[in-house]
C-alpha cells in the first residue's frame, strides 16, 4: 500500500515552524509548540519530518534559502559600487532587527550558534556552512569594490571579508536591544572610507 499523499504546504508548515523555532529556541520549543504554530497533527508532522530534530534541521535551511539567500543577492545582484552593496547588506541587518515587533529575534542561525553549535556535530557543520557562503559572498565583494575603486587595496580581502561577517553577526546580537541610531552608527564604524 503506497503512502496518502500530503494535503498540507510543506513550505507553509516549514514557516511556521521556523517562526517558533525563531522564537523559542530548539530545547524552547515543544512538539505542541509546533502543533499549535504549524496547525498540524502530530502524525502528520513526524510522518514528513520524522522528528523535531528533523523540522529543525528543515527550518533552518529554509531560513537559509530564504533570509541568507537575500543578503547574499544583495552583494551580488544589486546596483551601484561594490561598497555600497556591502554598506546595503549590513543596513538590512538594521532594518530588520530594528523593525521586528514585539520582539527582536535576532538571527535564527547566530541563535542557533548560540544554542546548540560545539554541542552538537551537524548543526555545528550547518552554522559554518551559512557563515562560509556568507563569508565567500562578502570576500567577492570587497575584490570587486578594490576592483572598482570604491574599496581601499590596503587590506586583504579575506580579513577584510571575515571583519565585516563579524561585524554583521555581532549587529544582529546588538540589534535585539539596541536602537536604529546606534546600529547606524554603528555601520558607519565598520566599513572602511572610501578611498
Amino acid at each position: 500500500m503506497s503512502p496518502r499523499p500530503r494535503s498540507f504546504d510543506v513550505n507553509h508548515a516549514l514557516d511556521a515552524a521556523m517562526a517558533t523555532f525563531w522564537d523559542k529556541g530548539y530545547a524552547g520549543t515543544s512538539a505542541q509548540d509546533l502543533v499549535d504554530s504549524t496547525g498540524l497533527g502530530r502524525g502528520s508532522l513526524y510522518n514528513t519530518f520524522q522528528s523535531k530534530r528533523g523540522l529543525f534541521e528543515a527550518a533552518l535551511q529554509r531560513y537559509d534559502a530564504e533570509w541568507t539567500s537575500r543578503l547574499v543577492g544583495l552583494l551580488e545582484e544589486g546596483e551601484g559600487p561594490a561598497r555600497d552593496r556591502i554598506r546595503a547588506v549590513l543596513m538590512s541587518v538594521v532594518d530588520e532587527e530594528t523593525a521586528q515587533t514585539p520582539g527582536r529575534r535576532g538571527c535564527l542561525v547566530v541563535n542557533t550558534a548560540m544554542e546548540m553549535a560545539g554541542q552538537d556535530p551537524r548543526i555545528t557543520e550547518h552554522v559554518r556552512t551559512t557563515f562560509a557562503r556568507m563569508q565567500t559572498a562578502l570576500r567577492v565583494g570587497v575584490e570587486q569594490g578594490q576592483r572598482d575603486g570604491s574599496m581601499s587595496k590596503d587590506q586583504e580581502p579575506q580579513a577584510l571579508a571575515l571583519y565585516l561577517l563579524n561585524s554583521l553577526y555581532g549587529l544582529r546580537v546588538l540589534g535585539k536591544v539596541s536602537d536604529r541610531a546606534t546600529l547606524t552608527s554603528l555601520v558607519d564604524q565598520i566599513l572602511p572610507p572610501a578611498p
